[in-house]
């Protein structure tokens, strides 16, 4: 409920709610068909144990890898979001459509917001800051496109997508992709391979918006997220250089993604592929950032700003 005050799990953060998400205020048509969608997936997930069968785990963990790693993660945010590395048109277009299978949304929405994020970080204006709440930060915020517009406005910090005629293909015809992929689905394995790879594209839905609770959550907990999220779970080094393409910056920070990039630009397909220098990473001392207290509420931006870039 609205202006009720509680506790971040995982973390001594505490915080007020401001906006009721499910009474008292005005539903529009995307509202419901989205939250339609949420509902189906997760009532789908309940038949997972009575529809398993090998080849539909199987098929559930390769749609896992290409829609949450190779599209999500490398293309959405790596590449597209903070413009970390560039690949060939036809690369970078294929794992964006990668993406769109994994129900966050088509590019343009999903690179919008997440500069505005980077832009209003844990403040008013921050799309999906756990300061509206712990389940509004992480899903419910999907559900009110109102109150998204009246954070971030219109989208006008995403010209160089919008200008590329496919990117804005996949904004007028986005749903249609996860439908086919249904049919396409239930075609190849029937029921079993419907539930188990919805099952895995909601959990992608749920799973990597967790990561933005950056420093409001314990780093013991974002070791586990980060070996779930191919590499994305050191955030605190990203949100102090998000121009990067490499989010692990110690040896020892596992970052998947990062080998996957490196593996592109040694076959030569991955060029401009940005990291910081060592002189910036001394700067601004990673090392004890990464190791501050659980209840320390730090705002990298302040460091994103230092590094000029």
């Amino acid at each position: 409920m609205k202006g009720v005050r509680r506790k971040i799990p995982f973390s001594d953060v505490v915080v007020k709610t401001n906006r009721n998400v499910y009474w008292g205020r005005k539903w529009n048509l995307r509202d419901v068909i989205y939250f339609a969608i949420m509902l189906v997936l997760h009532l789908m997930c309940l038949f997972a144990p009575s529809t398993f069968n090998w080849n539909a785990f199987w098929v559930a963990a390769v749609l896992y890898v290409v829609t949450g790693m190779f599209g999500l993660l490398l293309s959405y945010h790596r590449q597209l979001s903070h413009s970390s590395f560039k690949l060939p048109k036809l690369l970078e277009y294929f794992f964006a459509y990668c993406g769109v299978h994994a129900l966050q949304g088509h590019p343009i929405d999903w690179v919008s917001r997440h500069r505005f994020h980077h832009k209003y970080t844990d403040t008013e204006r921050d799309p999906h800051t756990p300061v509206d709440g712990f389940w509004f930060g992480h899903i419910n915020w999907i559900f009110d496109i109102e109150y998204m517009i009246q954070k971030v406005g219109k989208r006008k910090n995403v010209g160089d997508l919008r200008k590329q005629f496919y990117y804005r293909f996949l904004r007028r015809t986005y749903l249609l992709h996860p439908m086919a992929l249904s049919v396409l689905l239930h075609r190849l394995g029937g029921w079993p391979f419907v539930v188990w790879g919805m099952f895995v594209i909601s959990g992608d839905a749920k799973s990597i918006l967790l990561l933005d609770y950056k420093i409001l959550i314990s780093m013991k907990m974002n070791r586990v997220v980060n070996l779930l999220m191919f590499g994305e779970g050191w955030h605190n080094n990203h949100h102090a250089f998000e121009f990067s393409a490499r989010h692990g910056l110690e040896w020892w920070e596992i970052d998947f993604i990062w080998y996957f990039i490196k593996f592109l630009q040694f076959v030569g397909l991955a060029t401009d592929v940005k990291v910081p220098s060592e002189s910036q990473k001394q700067r601004l001392s990673l090392k004890n950032i990464n190791n501050l207290p659980d209840d320390q509420n730090f705002n990298c931006n302040d460091l994103t700003k230092r590094t000029g870039k």
